[in-house]
């Protein structure tokens, strides 16, 4: 079943019936995911070069793996400083079967005599192109909102002054990790539906922080597990892949996943019965420019979905960075998959560590860095 469908047959049947009867639970999200990106092997030229400088439509990727290897960010941003076509733009512009323009320099060697290039690239000539994202698929998120008397532009959105709007980022109930929320079928190896191809769970994610405070069905109330995942570019659609632009912010990509959850117990089939009510955001005030920012009161899913929520008194209009159509669409396609035998299901090879602490950038000495 999918997620949503699990929830309304417990509703009118019950955990242990569910637990009994239902094997796979498939679960979905789409949306911003700014920790992305693709690595890319573009093959030889003749005579070769050694890249140490690369542009790819404009946009500087990555060099200093090797030779012809590259890494591009979804954030990456051209050297104008054009904060609309970024890194994004280009993985979803490769997906889309488009030739690129391929730019790159070096000091040339004996072995790599070539000093430049300047041709192009698409997804047909290029050896591996790999997505491989260091941070994904977060596990609940922050709800913003802005307290100053100005306008804020921000990777939450844009944020009207004095408490004018609100916005979030998460499919909520749907979500892969508010489903299982200790990370008891979801680890290192855990196949995915991933971009609208196939990939895999590679490693916990960048800022995983399993300590968060958590509600007593065991979400967390703060951004908590996030997921390192891999899969091959050239699998995957623009449909669930997509470059985005975050006005006066920069770019960053859209992204599907995907995972299959199997109700392994009653106790997962409780965890999957979480609902909208179950799960508490907190708000923060960005209008507070501090890495501390202010909670202003904690908001449960079902209240920013309803479109309004009250901050200090006022009614604040709710609005979702996230795609809930898509993420429905995600968990109904993986659903089809598992159906027709398309789609197998991977126990992790590893499960995630419990005890990681998530830890601040400061300004240290050497000694204290140490420490």
């Amino acid at each position: 079943m999918t997620a949503q469908e699990f929830k309304e047959f417990v509703r009118a049947n019950g955990i242990k019936k569910a637990a009994k009867e239902v094997d796979i639970v498939t679960t979905g999200t789409f949306g911003a995911m700014c920790s992305s990106g693709a690595y890319l092997n573009f093959g030889h030229s003749d005579p070769p070069i050694k890249m140490q400088k690369i542009w790819i439509d404009g946009i500087p990727a990555q060099a200093g793996l090797a030779a012809v290897d590259a890494y591009i960010g979804a954030t990456a941003l051209d050297e104008t400083n054009n904060m609309i076509h970024g890194g994004g733009h280009v993985i979803e512009d490769l997906v889309r079967g488009k030739a690129l323009r391929l730019r790159a320099t070096s000091y040339g060697t004996d072995c790599y005599p070539r000093k430049e290039i300047d041709t192009y690239i698409s997804l047909r000539t290029i050896n591996q192109a790999v997505l491989m994202n260091v941070r994904n698929c977060y596990q609940n998120y922050a709800v913003a909102t802005n307290s100053s008397p100005k306008t804020m532009y921000t990777y939450m959105g844009k944020l009207l002054p004095e408490f004018g709007n609100a916005t979030f980022s998460s499919a909520g109930e749907i979500s892969p990790l508010i489903n299982d929320p200790y990370y008891r079928t979801i680890g290192i190896g855990t196949r995915i539906f991933l971009g609208g191809g196939q990939g895999h769970v590679i490693w916990e994610g960048t800022q995983f922080n399993p300590g968060a405070p958590r509600t007593p069905n065991g979400v967390p109330k703060r951004p908590a597990g996030s997921l390192a995942v891999l899969g091959d570019l050239k699998q995957m659609t623009p449909d669930f892949l997509r470059g985005l632009t975050l006005s006066r912010y920069g770019s960053t990509l859209g992204i599907g996943i995907g995972i299959p959850i199997p109700i392994l117990d009653e106790e997962m089939a409780r965890y999957c019965a979480v609902t909208n009510d179950d799960i508490q955001a907190p708000v923060f005030d960005y209008g507070q420019q501090s890495r501390n920012r202010p909670v202003l009161r904690d908001v449960s899913y079902a209240d920013l979905r309803s479109g309004e929520i009250t901050i200090k008194g006022k009614q604040v209009p709710t609005s979702s960075l996230s795609s809930l159509y898509k993420a429905k669409q995600i968990s109904e396609i993986l659903k089809s998959w598992i159906m027709k035998g398309e789609f197998t299901i991977q126990e992790p090879i590893q499960r995630f560590p419990m005890d990681r602490v998530l830890r601040n950038l400061d300004v240290r000495t050497e000694r204290e860095a140490l420490q």
